[in-house]
């Protein structure tokens, strides 16, 4: 990552630039609860034909029909009816990631992934009736398999981008290239533990306390793969070191600094920091370049 400084234009007026800011996020958000609201309902009517007509038999201009909408508007939230019965996805990543974005300093980072797959949890918990016949339906139609597979992968790659930054590297020193697959293993094994209980949930229609299985099968997780990460989240501010597991370096490296070097003439500081680096350490780093001119 770079952050790259320059000499600033003349600004705008505080009340001219931030007066629209208001509406315009008011509205953004009330397009983007309408956008979800008519996705669910493209996604309901398409569950609703598939359920009676069969996958196959159903076609695009019957589900928008059966939506009281045209063609053309099932075609600007879905680019095929496969992708109807999936209407959540999209929305849930934003939401894990927002979830890992918003940890805190003191979490172990397998902790803060467990709770951003919660976020596929409670979409799939929101609507068990619908979650169910989803679930059989994808078991019947390989294209639809598939398509459920690809979701899968896109939060697994969300999650080892994440874990990949906070990895201890006293703890992995004579392997250290083998982060990369740690990382990828620790977050394939909380996507298959929320897998494995989810399917297991929606095998038995939808019952059963969810929530207290996954913590069950994530406690497993963080036993198994916790040793050797945690380290690289930071120990700046009130929160103190990351949470070790039983086992773990008593002394977690620090995790190194971003390098930052500003020009004499005072016109751009550069600034280079890992993707995962905390905005606290990156700002601090800034702010000890700037010093130094």
């Amino acid at each position: 990552m770079q952050y790259v400084r320059v000499m600033p234009q003349p600004a705008m007026s505080s009340r001219t630039s931030a007066t629209p800011d208001a509406p315009e996020s008011a509205a953004g958000s009330r397009a983007a609860a309408q956008r979800l609201k008519m996705r669910r309902e493209l996604a309901a009517a398409a569950m609703e034909l598939f359920a009676t007509k069969g996958y196959e038999a159903t076609t695009v201009d019957e589900i928008a029909a059966a939506a009281g909408v045209a063609r053309r508007t099932f075609f600007r939230h879905f680019r095929s009816k496969e992708e109807a019965i999936f209407p959540d996805h999209d929305d849930t990543l934003v939401r894990a990631e927002a979830v890992l974005n918003a940890a805190p300093a003191h979490e172990h980072p397998l902790d803060t992934v467990c709770r951003g797959i919660k976020e596929v949890m409670k979409m799939y918990a929101a609507r068990p009736d619908i979650s169910v016949a989803r679930y059989k339906l994808t078991r019947e139609v390989p294209t639809l398999r598939e398509a459920e597979i690809a979701s899968v992968a896109r939060y697994e790659r969300l999650f080892t981008r994440y874990l990949l930054g906070h990895f201890d590297e006293h703890a992995h020193a004579d392997d250290a290239n083998d982060d990369p697959l740690l990382a990828e293993v620790a977050a394939s094994a909380v996507v298959t533990a929320h897998n494995h209980v989810l399917r297991r949930w929606l095998r038995a229609g939808g019952q059963g306390d969810l929530e207290a299985q996954l913590d069950h099968a994530f406690a497993i997780v963080r036993k198994t793969f916790g040793t050797g990460i945690g380290a690289g989240r930071g120990t700046g501010g009130a929160g103190g070191a990351a949470s070790r597991p039983s086992g773990a370096s008593a002394t977690p490296a620090a995790p190194a600094a971003p390098a930052a070097t500003a020009s004499r003439q005072g016109e751009v500081l550069i600034t280079v920091a890992r993707t995962d680096a905390p905005l606290e350490e990156v700002m601090r780093t800034i702010e000890e370049a700037l010093k130094d001119r």
